[in-house]
């Protein structure tokens, strides 16, 4: 069996009035993100870590942001197109690790939903997908509510 690691990475900054939506879901909030797609940043981070242990490149590539026919994508679709990427090689999904650094508002309850819609869009169980959301005790750009980032770690296997 050929397994792979990969890590991903995004940050978006923050607007008011502007949509937030993380791990596919609308969360309500007065700030957003701000980005040429819906700026989920936990589903880009998710799509460069898986992007990156198939060794098929990144995000920006694939899904560029000059591009307007992607422009307020639905990140979903990025992330479903992604998944479809890895199949044609042969990949399928181990297990994704993630972490949200957002200031405010609090995610803990928000994160079954979220577990539960990136589980659908990727065909994979629930189980596979974790979720963590952090503050960063209001230093740099999170703290400030400027911007919100997102790690992802995941593992990959061909068989």
């Amino acid at each position: 069996m050929n397994i792979r690691v990969g890590f991903g990475y995004d940050v978006h900054k923050l607007g008011e009035g502007e949509e937030l939506w993380i791990g596919g879901i609308k969360i309500e909030h007065h700030k957003g993100s701000i980005g040429h797609s819906d700026g989920d940043v936990l589903i880009h981070a998710i799509c460069d870590a898986l992007l990156g242990a198939a060794n098929i490149r990144d995000i920006g590539f694939h899904f560029p942001d000059n591009d307007p026919t992607l422009k307020g994508i639905d990140s979903k679709i990025l992330l479903a197109k992604t998944i479809a990427l890895l199949r044609d090689k042969g990949f399928e999904v181990g297990n994704i690790d993630s972490t949200i650094a957002l200031q405010q508002p609090k995610l803990k309850d928000l994160i079954p939903a979220m577990q539960t819609t990136l589980a659908e869009t990727m065909n994979i169980a629930i189980e596979d997908i974790a979720i963590k959301a952090t503050t960063t005790e209001k230093l740099g750009f999170v703290g400030t509510e400027a911007g919100i980032s997102a790690y992802a770690t995941v593992l990959i296997s061909k068989t």
